[in-house]
């Protein structure tokens, strides 16, 4: 009892450790209440099935069972219950403090067809889901939802995404809220199943994802790396923290706003290595995802991008990056085209929609003063659409939630740097008239 009561005093002090910032100048209303998804199926059937892009023509599927002798399989076909072809995987678990994880499955399936539905089940038994793969070309549609969490603003959230249909779910960080309490990760999973496991999720890591225990769990992110596994090594990177992946005419960067990051780290070189790879023929878009926004008018969170932006915010502007979209804000706010806290029209559109339903409300205070590079804000729960139409047009759209309506609050049609001569040639921040 002794050694449990201790557990749980310095996981309390860990946890008020990592989360610092939360307490801050400003008050946040209450969030809508926690949400806990129960398991109930049976032990070797599967749960929080999601799905990820691997490559041009693969797929992960990822499955949690607490049967630990479930096969790591994953049967899957065009047509409801008949499975063409199958596809064998690997499968771990891990152990934070008193708990332990069900079994973690990944399984790698394809080569797949572009824009095609395909039945799957998992394990040889249980439920038969099903997912359809994004289109090879464009025009292609994503999502775009920051701070997740697992409340009552989560499900209206999800909900009014699922609507509407969609190719791609791209998430900057802080995904369950968990925050050490691992039973948590598995209710989140439970809960984003119903959309995770039909449209290729995409995440990158956020603060509520480090899970710091100093000494024993000193580098973190062990529950994160152990569930939502992304394609890194299809990129160069040696971490679960920060990779790339192209779908159809899109280059997409997941940066870590929690990994080393200065000139010399690896973080740094390995986007270094990957811009220089890009071919703007084939991937004329370039989008980049982060936590910790390098822009930001909130007093939430203010200037805790600051490290990050300076030692990076080059490479992309040399790159000529479209748009760039955070998190770690509760509220959504968009700016215009800007490089070194400059309006120039050949940096990226930058974008916080760190809105999506998380437990600690919205960051309420903005700046009095709107600065000139800020365009819309408000700190409001919501969700994000970019539908890429072609080369060089794109429409990005917000829509807040009114209660069981989604009300679009915000748009903009955005052309592509790379159809800009000016922007392509001369690289001297020349002025243009479009986003």
């Amino acid at each position: 009892m002794e050694t449990r009561l201790l557990f749980f005093f310095l996981l309390t002090i860990s946890s008020l450790w990592q989360h610092h910032h939360a307490s801050s100048k400003y008050s946040r209303p209450p969030a809508r209440s926690l949400i806990h998804t129960p398991h109930n199926r049976s032990e070797s059937d599967p749960q929080q099935v999601h799905v990820s892009l691997v490559g041009q023509d693969h797929m992960r599927v990822t499955y949690i069972t607490s049967h630990k002798h479930t096969k790591s399989l994953v049967e899957y076909g065009k047509s409801p219950g008949v499975y063409e072809a199958s596809s064998t995987g690997d499968h771990d678990s891990y152990h934070y403090f008193f708990y332990s994880s069900g079994e973690i499955h990944n399984v790698v399936i394809g080569p797949l067809e572009p824009g095609t539905t395909y039945y799957y089940r998992c394990g040889g038994s249980g439920p038969e889901f099903s997912f359809r793969t994004p289109p090879s070309d464009l025009p292609i549609e994503f999502v775009i939802v920051g701070d997740l969490g697992q409340t009552e603003w989560t499900a209206s959230t999800l909900a009014h995404v699922g609507a509407k249909d969609y190719d791609v779910f791209l998430l900057p960080g802080d995904l369950s809220y968990a925050d050490t309490q691992q039973p948590l990760w598995d209710s989140f999973g439970r809960l984003v199943e119903p959309y995770a496991s039909q449209r290729p999720w995409m995440v990158t890591e956020g603060n509520h994802e480090i899970e710091i225990f100093p000494i024993i769990y000193p580098t973190g992110f062990k529950a994160y790396n152990s569930r939502w596994l992304m394609p890194h090594q299809q990129s160069g990177s040696k971490t679960n923290l920060y990779y790339s992946f192209d779908v159809a005419g899109v280059h997409i960067l997941m940066l870590g706003s929690y990994a080393e990051f200065d000139s010399d780290s690896d973080q740094y070189k390995w986007l270094q290595a990957d811009l220089a790879r890009v071919d703007r023929s084939k991937t004329p878009w370039l989008l980049a995802l982060l936590h910790a926004p390098w822009y930001n008018s909130n007093e939430a969170h203010k200037g805790e991008g600051e490290s990050m932006r300076k030692a990076m915010e080059e490479l992309l502007y040399n790159a000529r990056v479209d748009a760039v979209f955070s998190g770690h804000v509760h509220a959504y706010e968009r700016f215009t085209r800007v490089f070194d806290n400059k309006v120039d029209p050949c940096g990226p559109v930058y974008v916080t929609i760190g809105d999506g339903g998380n437990r600690e409300g919205l960051a309420m205070n903005f700046e009095k003063q709107k600065p000139e590079i800020s365009v819309y804000r408000e700190p409001s729960f919501g969700h994000g659409r970019l539908r890429v139409y072609n080369e060089t047009r794109a429409h990005w759209s917000w829509h807040r939630n009114n209660e069981s309506e989604s009300v679009m609050s915000d748009e903009v049609w955005l052309h592509s740097l790379y159809s800009s001569s000016s922007c392509v040639e001369s690289g001297d921040g020349s002025k243009r008239d479009e986003l």
